[in-house]
């Protein structure tokens, strides 16, 4: 009878779970891993709101660290942690590491992408070609170049541009945390774009100033995305952690 009940508390329990729509210690998942792709003037700690939410609902997660020198050792950077990962993957990108996740994201164990505020190039284009079409942000401004071609942005672009929804204390953080940006990566094409044959999501950040949100609606329309709308600045996974976290999960569904 103990047994009886025991099941019939557990049946009860696993309903429970997926009315509400919450994975079952993972088993509701086909995805295994979600690989995180920092943007330009970022690095891994940039998702540190959204891994915990993750691991949450079962999902194990890498922050990849890449160089931000040029586009092909940023993808080999990410490749060689979908190697090392737990298949299948969901790999998700934000800002410039949406030029590298579709390009890295023709990988195999890549099961479905994710874009959050990113870029998202077509065949042949890089990031500079792609934005081309839309008029330049105000924020270019803030953009400081080194004698080597690094580019990064003054605190002061960080606090009005990049991240004007956190608080001052995590935009010093953003600040002193950023990674310096090759000039070259910009006029880098992508070949074959991964969202044209893989399930795509996108966030859409309606109050970013570093990519225009209109090029951002008009991307999900050409990948065919599952998308969500918040009312971000760029940094949408620090500003908007659980609807980030949420739209990676139903990629891993």
């Amino acid at each position: 009878m103990k047994l009886f009940n025991g099941i019939i508390g557990l049946s009860v329990f696993l309903t429970a779970i997926a009315a509400i729509g919450l994975p079952a210690s993972g088993a509701a998942l086909k995805a295994r891993t979600v690989v995180l792709v920092h943007g330009a003037f970022a690095d891994g700690s940039s998702w540190q709101k959204v891994i915990p939410r993750l691991e949450k609902a079962g999902l194990k997660v890498v922050a990849v660290q890449n160089p931000l020198d040029s586009l092909e050792d940023d993808v080999t950077a990410t490749k060689r942690a979908i190697r090392n990962a737990e298949g299948p993957v969901v790999l998700v990108g934000h800002s410039w590491a949406g030029v590298v996740i579709t390009e890295a994201g023709n990988d195999e164990k890549v099961k479905s992408l994710v874009y959050v505020a990113a870029y998202a190039p077509d065949k042949g284009e890089s990031l500079k070609t792609a934005t081309s079409k839309y008029p330049d942000p105000e924020s270019l401004s803030a953009f400081v170049k080194d004698p080597d071609g690094y580019l990064t942005i003054t605190d002061e672009g960080i606090k009005k541009y990049f991240a004007p929804d956190l608080s001052p204390e995590e935009q010093a953080v953003v600040a002193a945390t950023q990674g310096p940006f090759h000039m070259r990566t910009l006029t880098a094409p992508v070949g074959q774009p991964a969202w044209r044959e893989k399930p795509t999501f996108m966030v859409v950040a309606t109050k970013d100033l570093i990519i225009p949100p209109q090029m951002e609606r008009d991307q999900v329309k050409a990948a065919k995305a599952t998308a969500i709308e918040v009312p971000s600045s760029h940094v949408a996974m620090l500003s908007f952690p659980k609807e980030v976290a949420d739209l990676i999960i139903k990629a891993a569904e």
